[in-house]
Order: C-alpha cells, then structure tokens, then sequence
C-alpha cells in the first residue's frame, strides 16, 4: 500500500480529535528526540518549529469565526499559542527548558484522548510519551 492510499484511509477514518492528537504525538516525539540534543543540532530548531507551527495553526483555526469551541477555551488556545512561541524562542537562546512545551503538549493529548468521542489513533504512542 502506497504512502499516498494510506494517507487518504487515514483521513477517511479518523474525526478531527484524532487527527489532532495523532499530530500532537508527532510533534511532542520530535520534541523528545531534540530534548537532549545540544541546540546546535538541526533538530533542535526543526522540533521547536515544528511545534510552533501546530500551536501557530490552533491558534488560527481559534480565531476564525464559526468554531465551535467555547470562547473560553478558544483564548486559553489562543494565549496558549503564544506562550508557545515565546517560549520557543527562550528555548533557543538557552534559557528555558524544552520540557516545558513537551509538558504542555502531553497535557492537550491527555485532554484529547478522554473526550468521549475519542478513540485515540495510537494509544500506544501516548503511553511511550508519557513513560519519558
């Protein structure tokens, strides 16, 4: 089965949630892996753009009218967002802690997962975060 075919079953079967927690998951493993890599490595800077750019993305999707979210919930996304690429940017001068985005991100999959329409895509990937 092609990368391609695969890709369009996923988006067939999956709701929104799922896509967003399986993209969570992604990004937080690539935060993981970059965690203990010195910041001159590449991907460091790739894994905290990355992030940035998930966060960036919600943070857009929260300020379109029409979403059905509680507004509260969408500017606690929103500031969320922007504490997220502040951070990022503190991250990459060396004076915070990457752990503290990883610890955000773990905390929206945690919420993700126990929405009762969820069935998270790969409970097994959470769990091998959650063991780190």
């Amino acid at each position: 089965m092609s990368y391609q075919a695969y890709q369009n079953a996923q988006s067939k079967t999956e709701n929104p949630r799922q896509t967003e927690y399986r993209l969570f998951v992604q990004v937080t493993k690539s935060l993981i892996d970059a965690a203990d890599l010195p910041s001159t490595d590449p991907k460091v800077p790739d894994a905290l753009d990355w992030n940035r750019r998930l966060w960036s993305m919600l943070a857009t999707d929260c300020g379109v009218e029409g979403n059905g979210l509680p507004d509260q919930l969408r500017a606690s996304i929103i500031s969320l967002s922007i504490w997220v690429s502040k951070h990022s940017s503190a991250v990459i001068r060396g004076d915070e802690s990457i752990k503290d985005l990883i610890n955000i991100n773990k905390t929206i999959m945690e919420g993700l997962a126990v929405q009762p329409s969820v069935t998270p895509p790969n409970k097994s990937a959470f769990d091998n975060l959650n063991q780190i």
